[in-house]
């Protein structure tokens, strides 16, 4: 079994893409989703440690909180077009 597998809550999440539109103190970043809504998001420790440097304006896949929607974790660096 995959670890995603084994980790209910971690199967319930969905990835969805967003905009940063706003840093913030504490590695976490306002992002603004397809459909408009704002989100808050914080950077997981591997984009710190790897120092991937994420901007206003990048594009991020970001899991949301199945607990609360408006609450996410950055999971990858999307390419710019």
């Amino acid at each position: 079994m995959t670890e995603s597998e084994q980790d209910p809550v971690r199967r319930d999440s969905r990835a969805v893409e967003a905009v940063v539109i706003e840093l913030l103190p504490n590695a976490a970043f306002r992002l603004q989703l397809a459909n408009l809504a704002q989100v808050i998001a914080h950077a997981p420790g591997a984009l710190a440690a790897n120092f991937v440097r994420v901007r206003p304006q990048d594009k991020v896949l970001v899991e949301l909180s199945p607990h609360d929607r408006t609450r996410g974790r950055i999971v990858k660096l999307l390419k710019k077009d």
